[in-house]
């Protein structure tokens, strides 16, 4: 029997499809070119859903977010169903997640147990103990902060500690918090040696060295916590980009009159959203009004925090080649979900599903099964990657691992199997695809269809919505959805929409007999 390949998952956390140094010059990322010259990098790749929790989910599940449970931000991810890990370890791997999971909220709750919460992400004898299992991971390495957010600790503090860096608490923002906090803006104090990007990648090739020693393939996920927020990076990497020379877009006169009401209310100075809230302010729902020179500083500071992360991303891709295992391991880079530096007149996050929220980066090699340098316009979903990982991992690429039991990925997962694009032998898997977006039950629900031409944006309960047309307006300036004009193409995609949306019901279990 063929020798199973490795998979090595690299993620980044809410970067722009545009920041990869092969599509972008202004920026410096050597490591991820690379891969994208050793593979295939995909143009028309998108997360479920633009946030943290319901993406990542997607990613280990095969299912979108309103199957798999963790629907938005501060809800958790249900356990008590299978994941990719759970496949392949059935299958002889050693499965590990190293770095960010964010697959359960800050806070804990009777129905909603949490370990990733405060206090007890502070509680390193705790973390010294656990290291899973966890989500199908079998090995866990994990810490939930961005930046020096107060949520610090778990084995990221336990490393920090053995790193000889005692003090580390006095880097983060303390817990509890405190209104008298240090505000770091761009420049981070804390040694380069000791960031989460450093700790991330040592102990992905420490996992990695750990399966090479034990003879068993892995899958195993680095996770890593940059380009999010806060805009904050140790030196040299806070100047390593000058503000002047980054891309600034900016909103074109009129372009928000045609879209819903809450995108034209970023565009005040105190917007009122409180229609939207029930519990908690949603992602996006406040003012996007900023000033020119203190976005273009933080543009560069992002991509310097990218450009530290490609370091980290290429000491981990030597390590596959110094542990003799590159030409036998599938790599996969991408990230949860997108981000808005401006488009638009909008920063960060939110429910405002153009092309910079929802369409990500992803790049695939696998040496000799890969094409290498080869561009793909195929469409991918977050929801394919468990099957196509199941697929690669099978004998051949023909069928999921043997020694799977249960149903099997063919009726519990809601994603297509892309081995045979990402191999260059099909042109595609699939026609279109559908993005989720939850913000409180009842009081905004978006889903997005997106096919080669055009996107379709309906919200529940209302009679407005988006659509455009991404290659006569591919800045998607013009929004199509009232021009009578238009009506019989709007019909059109939302037939299509509504056809997607019965295709994707999953079938957990087979039909076996009459009764």
């Amino acid at each position: 029997m063929p020798q199973r390949p490795n998979i090595l998952l690299i993620t980044s956390d809410q970067q722009h499809f545009s920041t990869l140094g092969c599509t972008n010059p202004r920026i410096k990322t050597p490591a991820l070119d690379a891969l994208a010259a050793g593979g295939v990098r995909f143009e028309r790749a998108y997360c479920s859903n633009p946030v943290c929790t319901p993406s990542r989910a997607s990613i280990i599940t095969g299912l979108y977010p309103s199957w798999h449970g963790g629907w938005t931000i501060g809800v958790k991810v249900p356990e008590d169903q299978p994941f990719v890990g759970d496949y392949l370890a059935q299958a002889g791997y050693a499965t590990s997640l190293i770095g960010k999971a964010h697959f359960q909220p800050l806070r804990s709750q009777p129905g909603s147990e949490s370990i990733e919460s405060q206090p007890l992400m502070r509680d390193l004898d705790w973390w010294r103990k656990f290291h899973g299992p966890f989500y199908g991971f079998e090995h866990v390495e994990t810490a939930r902060m961005h930046g020096d957010e107060s949520h610090a600790g778990q084995h990221y503090g336990i490393w920090l500690e053995e790193q000889g860096l005692a003090n580390w608490r006095d880097y983060f923002d303390p817990w509890p918090e405190t209104e008298d906090k240090v505000r770091r803006r761009h420049k981070w104090n804390l040694p380069e040696r000791f960031h989460y990007s450093v700790w991330t990648a040592e102990r992905t090739i420490a996992a990695m060295e750990r399966s090479v020693a034990e003879k068993r393939p892995f899958f195993l996920w680095s996770s890593f916590h940059d380009p999010h927020p806060p805009y904050l990076v140790p030196e040299p990497w806070d100047t390593m980009y000058d503000p002047a020379d980054v891309p600034y877009p900016k909103i074109a006169p009129g372009e928000m009159d045609a879209m819903a009401p809450h995108f034209r209310k970023t565009q005040e100075e105190s917007p009122d959203f409180s229609m939207y809230r029930e519990t908690f302010g949603p992602h996006g729902f406040h003012s996007h009004l900023h000033d020119e020179q203190a976005m273009r500083k933080n543009i560069a500071v992002y991509y310097g925090m990218i450009s530290l992360m490609d370091r980290e991303i290429g000491r981990v891709v030597a390590a596959l080649d110094r542990l003799g295992i590159a030409d036998n391991t599938l790599v996969l880079f991408t990230t949860d979900h997108g981000h808005f530096l401006g488009q638009h007149g909008l920063v960060a996050k939110g429910a405002f599903h153009y092309e910079d929220m929802i369409k990500i980066p992803m790049l695939a090699r696998w040496p000799g099964r890969i094409p290498a340098r080869t561009v793909s316009r195929a469409m991918q979903s977050q929801v394919d990657l468990a099957p196509t990982f199941l697929a690669a991992a099978g004998e051949n690429g023909a069928r999921p691992p043997d020694g799977v039991k249960g149903p099997g990925p063919i009726f519990s997962m809601q994603g297509v199997n892309q081995l045979g694009v990402w191999e260059g032998v099909a042109d595609r898997a699939r026609e279109e695809i559908i993005v989720e977006d939850r913000i409180e039950p009842t009081k905004l629900s978006v889903r997005t269809c997106v096919d080669e031409r055009y996107k379709i944006t309906v919200y529940r309960g209302a009679d407005y919505g988006e659509m455009h047309d991404l290659v006569e307006d591919p800045g998607e300036l013009r929004n199509l959805w009232s021009r009578p004009e238009c009506a019989a193409l709007k019909s059109r995609l939302l037939l299509k929409f509504v056809q997607a949306e019965i295709r994707r019901e999953p079938t957990r279990m087979p039909r076996i007999w009459g009764s």
